[in-house]
């Protein structure tokens, strides 16, 4: 199966059915092809409305796929509307008329999505700034970058379109200095090293990712380890690159999955009592987009976190 490199919603999305997926209901396929939190219930009123064509002829949701069927999906545009703003309490580290930085706590969801428009940063954001640039559109206003729901720690936030165009081209050039605390499973060997590998999707699960040369794209992460507990250890990763999941899914490959990863770990330790990974956005640094100043801004471990790792150290 391919997918297009078109990534945002508003874009048309395209697949060709391989021999895994046929038999495959077409709105539970698309459903979980998404990388967006876009319900199965949104799927099924995009096909009745008309968004879907299969091999150029319009379908049911219920078709079932064929090997080498042709799926074009036109996400329609996000609807003219006003996203509530929500009283949701922030950790503002920084703030300006250009930039917001905030400590994201875990279980926060970034933004807004088909079917799921309330209780994320984005609701809580319109409450507190009022002004955040429009360049990704109405679903995600500010939204330069983001990290995973269950991951903690800083994350920025464009207030103009000025700004965001500044910090996007950032990232782009992996100029941003991204530094993230993990806990993961095993003692790894090495004090230091990189994990160079491609990224793409899950042939198996098309939820997840995994390292793949077919489909994919390059992801780099640095590793630095900070302390051992036999069983555990706990690591300062630093991101080239920024794909989705990149992290959970290189520490995968290398044999050290987070701990208390869902999607990507081993079964729940009896040690690991957080939700979700032990994954945190501990240092962000990025240039002002107009006062050209260098920032950097830190983020303390979640208390979470803490007690795992005070829980590890006196086992």
């Amino acid at each position: 199966m391919s997918v297009s490199d078109q990534e945002q919603l508003e874009q048309t999305m395209e697949w060709i059915i391989g021999t895994e997926e046929r038999g495959e209901r077409v709105d539970k396929f698309i459903t979980e092809s998404l990388d967006e939190d876009v319900s199965r219930t949104q799927v099924q009123q995009w096909i009745k409305e008309g968004h879907l064509t299969v091999n150029g002829a319009l379908i049911k949701a219920n078709y079932k796929l064929a090997e080498g069927d042709k799926l074009l999906l036109n996400v329609p545009e996000p609807e003219e509307m006003n996203l509530e703003a929500e009283a949701i309490p922030l950790d503002v580290i920084y703030e300006d008329s250009d930039v917001i930085v905030v400590n994201k706590p875990r279980g926060l969801v970034v933004h807004p999505a088909p079917g799921h428009y309330s209780g994320t940063l984005v609701n809580a954001l319109l409450y507190h700034c009022k002004d955040l640039s429009g360049i990704n559109g109405v679903m995600r206003p500010g939204i330069v970058h983001r990290i995973d729901k269950d991951t903690s720690g800083l994350l920025m936030a464009a207030k103009n379109d000025l700004a965001h165009v500044s910090l996007a081209a950032q990232l782009k050039e992996h100029s941003v200095n991204r530094k993230y605390l993990a806990v993961v499973h095993g003692n790894v060997a090495h004090d230091h090293g990189t994990i160079d590998a491609p990224i793409g999707r899950d042939p198996h699960d098309r939820k997840l990712y995994t390292v793949t040369e077919k489909n994919s794209k390059h992801a780099v992460t640095h590793f630095v380890v900070l302390e051992r507990f036999g069983d555990f250890t706990l690591m300062e990763l630093k991101l080239e690159t920024g794909r989705t999941h990149q992290i959970r899914v290189h520490m995968k490959f290398i044999g050290h999955p987070l701990a208390g990863d869902p999607a990507y770990g081993p079964a729940r330790s009896q040690h690991v009592t957080i939700e979700g990974q032990a994954l945190h956005a501990a240092v962000l640094g990025f240039v002002h987009p107009r006062t050209g100043e260098h920032l950097q801004f830190e983020a303390e471990l979640p208390e979470d976190m803490q007690h795992l790792l005070h829980v590890l150290k006196n086992r």
